[in-house]
């Protein structure tokens, strides 16, 4: 139907990238705010996981089966074949996650589409003039508000900006059939490479603790992670920690870095300059400490801890691992 809002749910293995859900639900809320119905699609060579899945969010998901897509980059499989169904269907306006491949598939979406495409968005609203979506721009100094000129176009959501919830009632998968609207160069994937005993990725952490230039160095980040499996949480780290080698880029949060959205927050030595706080600022619960009273962190904290975090870690260190099992 014309005018539909539709979501890209983007399959991780057999299952959803998270960051699809969280779109889904957006795209539901926008639906409930405009009036227009709301589809997902899948495109993958075996959709039927990541579209059920998907369905628990939306009322109607499009699943469309690609033979190529195994063993090759998604994007170049994925965004012709979803233009050729936005040709047919005439949808309003489409949201992806905003990872890398996300990403990909919008670029080359709006090349074959002509269509205008708002990036890393933080929220996205229903006006009379359709979706109002705002984004971080100048490395997170400022917020802006940006709208499409015409009656269509693409965003990207950035993840862990707002939570997945699903549809009271799970919706329907229909299988369809699209031959692709351009044949591009597919890029084959030779290898796949996962870090050893890497704990779960802190996008997905329900607890985080962070550490920012303060920390001193490597053997700060080791009271951090004695504190994070204490409480059964991951460690992450500013740009500045992690451009000094004191941890991997894997754990950097902020502007260049990861969203977080955890339950709890603890942010030791970390000033809060705005470039990390765009990645964090969405916790439920943030607690910071710092010897410095009038950090930025103080302003938006739930709790602001003036100390020495060489003091104040080994201390709260010792009363968790006190508590009883």
């Amino acid at each position: 139907m014309a005018g539909e809002i539709w979501v890209v749910g983007e399959p991780s293995g057999t299952s959803l990238v998270r960051v699809s859900a969280e779109s889904a639900t957006l795209a539901r809320d926008l639906g409930a705010a405009s009036g227009r119905e709301v589809v997902g699609v899948v495109i993958a060579a075996d959709p039927s996981a990541a579209a059920e899945e998907l369905a628990r969010y939306v009322p109607r998901v499009l699943a469309n089966a690609a033979s190529e897509a195994a063993g090759h980059a998604l994007a170049a499989v994925v965004a012709p074949r979803l233009a050729a169904l936005v040709d047919e269907r005439q949808p309003g306006y489409v949201l992806l996650g905003a990872t890398p491949d996300g990403r990909d598939v919008a670029g080359i979406l709006s090349a074959l589409l002509g269509w205008g495409v708002l990036v890393n968005a933080m929220a996205v609203s229903w006006t009379a003039d359709g979706p109002s979506v705002e984004m971080s721009v100048f490395g997170g100094r400022l917020l802006t508000t940006s709208a499409f000129t015409g009656d269509h176009g693409i965003v990207t959501v950035r993840p862990n900006v707002l939570a997945a919830q699903p549809a009271d009632q799970p919706g329907r998968v229909e299988a369809v059939e699209s031959a692709p609207r351009a044949q591009l160069p597919v890029v084959a994937v030779v290898d796949r490479r996962s870090e050893a005993g890497a704990a779960a990725p802190i996008e997905e952490a329900r607890i985080i603790v962070a550490g920012g230039r303060g920390v001193g160095g490597p053997e700060g980040f080791r009271l951090l992670q004695e504190i994070a499996d204490a409480l059964g949480g991951s460690v992450g780290a500013t740009r500045a920690a992690v451009d000094a080698g004191w941890i991997n880029y894997a754990s950097q949060i902020g502007q260049t870095g990861k969203v977080v959205k955890p339950s709890l927050y603890l942010a030791l030595g970390i000033s809060g300059a705005i470039q990390h706080r765009v990645g964090m600022q969405t916790a439920e619960t943030i607690v910071a400490v710092n010897r410095d009273p009038d950090a930025p962190l103080a302003e938006f904290a739930d709790l602001y801890v003036v100390g020495d975090l060489f003091e104040v870690g080994p201390a709260l260190l010792a009363e968790l691992r006190a508590r009883p099992a």
